[in-house]
């Protein structure tokens, strides 16, 4: 029996990778089809891959037979319910419009089997959100009447959550089915290549060798590699096993190497090309290209990155850490001759993407195939045919997560459309603010860390589009500064206490206290806490407006985030009076605002701060010289 669910769920995963090719190369599926086979499949893999109690393997030696046929049933129904909808997709209006017994079952089925998927692959927090919804939709008439709705009947929220493309195959899911899963599938491409390994030696060639060089690597590297996963512990997890270690020995602490390995890799999820498989949903939410989304996110993901290794620096230089061992070190000359051609599959992604504005499900494709060509370029790097098919099955094991997240999101996104209890949120929001757009921000991003916690980067955005960028928009924000506010803190909350699956997560590769970690990540990650409002008051760091002005924006912004990381750190040369640190503090946040006045102000603070205490540094190091010379 082991062996031949091994060999069904390999056989899964396979047709799986094989129709998202098909679909996303050569021909595209009507809407309903593509994500019924999609929701089929990775529905079943699911209920084979993961078990009820998620400590068990479901191909482990099962203590109950009961638990292995429940887990075969649910995984037939999966691809019943899939198959149903795949062959029944043209007369669904009609059903859904006018529905029989056999379409109220299979919306109930559907309904349910996304709910245990959400809650084997996500843990209870989504799947709770989600029958609250559900709740709020079928009793709304009887509730207070701030957030009173007419109601609905059992029909009406199965047909329209469970079958229509209002619901749990609404976009969310069929952006899911469209790019990401291709997205996800050439991540683990890209990894089974030697790209991963690359990643880290790149790292360890470009900054190994500086002061602190452990800590850099550890963010260089999470950069690179986060900028192709899909989620903040898997990039931990990757990249972390490695760099923790080596973070350790360099003489960091383990709380403090546990807490920059995670701050560096939830960055991963805002820096392009692939941001967490977010940039695509979020160039579908606005209606704009892909490029677009990932030019506006380029210059505040590189802002978040130069705060974090100044950081590290700053606390290299305070604590005399220096460079990574010699062994360690990387000629970055050899490692290009050798491997360099393992990035180019990321380089056509970009080409195809931003030059040449192809679509994303057929840059993707193309991107894949890019890989076993590449890794062609030289012998010890080929790709031989079992290890294409067993990276083609990882990346769609990948993936099931986003599936799972897309579909149990498409449950509350249903009611929340269903209801219009968007709408109503917004105006709380928007009353609550009082109109002031700093309030708004501040009860924005509240929402945005308390809505993502526990939830994958694709959850935590698709719910916030909908309940609280809207008031954001209103205000006047721009809309994709809006959408990358919500992004920003709903992907911070995996650092943030006390649900932080990051810190968590490095924190068990530390072996140290996951609170201890999650709040040094929060001190280490302050002035990236910080950049999101920078993009909302001057949104000239999104590329919008004329070159000038965006210019200015991104060197006071750079010059902003050194100044609040020296006065978080207390470090510039020797370390900093309270009164110094507070005054350079002040001085960093009018710069926030792109108004050539405060930032005048703010940039003169600066500058006389760091100026004095250079100075100062200078006295007290010459003053030491001349006590060593008597």
């Amino acid at each position: 029996m082991r062996k031949l669910l091994t060999g069904i769920i390999a056989i899964l995963a396979f047709v799986m990778a094989v129709f998202h090719l098909y679909s996303g190369g050569i021909q595209l599926f009507p809407a309903t089809q593509q994500r019924a086979v999609h929701l089929g499949l990775a529905f079943a893999l699911v209920f084979l891959l993961h078990p009820f109690i998620k400590k068990k393997k479901v191909l482990e030696k099962p203590k109950s037979k009961f638990g292995l046929s429940v887990n075969i049933i649910l995984s037939i129904l999966s691809l019943v319910v899939g198959g149903y909808l795949t062959v029944r997709y043209l007369d669904l209006p009609m059903e859904i419009s006018s529905p029989s017994s056999i379409t109220i079952i299979i919306g109930v089925l559907v309904i349910l089997l996304t709910l245990e998927v959400a809650r084997r692959m996500l843990g209870l927090a989504l799947p709770i959100i989600a029958v609250i919804f559900l709740i709020y939709a079928f009793i709304g008439d009887k509730l207070p009447l701030m957030i009173q709705h007419s109601g609905y009947s059992f029909e009406q929220i199965v047909t329209q959550i469970g079958l229509s493309n209002q619901g749990v195959f609404g976009i969310p899911l069929g952006v899911s089915a469209s790019y990401i899963v291709l997205f996800v599938v050439f991540g683990a491409m890209l990894e089974k290549s030697g790209a991963g390994n690359m990643f880290l030696d790149l790292a360890m060639g470009l900054v190994g060798r500086f002061r602190g060089g452990a800590a850099k690597v550890s963010v260089v590297a999470s950069a690179l590699f986060g900028s192709i996963s899909g989620s903040q512990v898997a990039n931990v997890v990757t990249t972390g096993v490695l760099t923790i270690p080596l973070m350790k020995r360099a003489g960091y602490k383990p709380t403090y190497a546990a807490a920059v390995e995670s701050v560096a890799s939830t960055g991963g999820m805002i820096l392009p090309p692939i941001m967490g498989a977010v940039a695509f949903l979020m160039a579908d939410f606005l209606q704009v290209s892909y490029a677009e989304v990932a030019f506006a996110a380029l210059i505040p993901a590189i802002i978040y990155f130069v705060a974090i290794f100044v950081m590290v620096d700053l606390r290299a230089a305070k604590e005399g850490l220096q460079a990574t061992e010699v062994e360690n070190n990387v000629d970055l000359k050899e490692l290009i001759l050798k491997k360099g051609h393992l990035m180019l599959p990321l380089i056509v992604l970009v080409i195809l993407l931003m030059v040449f504005q192809m679509t994303a499900n057929n840059a993707a494709f193309w991107a894949i195939v890019s890989v076993p060509l590449a890794c062609l370029l030289r012998k010890e790097t080929r790709m031989p045919f079992r290890q294409i098919i067993i990276a083609l099955q990882e990346g769609v094991k990948l993936s099931l997560m986003v599936v799972a997240a897309c579909s149990a999101a498409g449950i509350v996104i249903g009611v929340i459309d269903m209801t219009g209890m968007g709408l109503r949120f917004s105006s709380v929001l928007l009353e609550l603010s009082g109109g002031n757009l700093l309030l708004l921000c501040i009860l924005t991003m509240l929402a945005s860390i308390i809505m993502g916690m526990g939830l994958p980067p694709v959850a935590s955005y698709l719910v916030l589009a909908i309940l609280a960028a809207p008031a954001m928009v209103n205000l006047g924000v721009p809309p994709i500064a809006a959408h990358l506010f919500i992004f920003y803190y709903g992907t911070l909350s995996a650092i943030t206490p006390p649900v932080a699956l990051a810190s968590y997560a490095a924190a068990g590769l530390s072996d140290t206290s996951p609170m201890r970690v999650s709040l040094v990540a929060c001190r280490l990650a302050l002035v990236a806490f910080i950049v999101p409002y920078m993009f909302v008051f001057g949104p000239e760091l999104l590329l919008i407006g004329s070159a000038i002005p965006i210019i200015f924006a991104t060197i006071t912004a750079l010059i902003g985030v050194y100044a609040i990381a020296v006065s978080i750190e207390g470090y510039f040369k020797a370390e900093l009076g309270i009164y110094s640190r507070l005054i350079l503090f002040a001085g960093s946040i009018m710069l926030i605002t792109v108004n050539v006045l405060s930032s005048f102000i703010g940039l003169s603070i600066i500058l006389i701060v760091l100026m004095y205490e250079w100075r100062s540094a200078n006295k007290i190091n010459e003053t030491i010289i001349l006590d060593k010379s008597l």
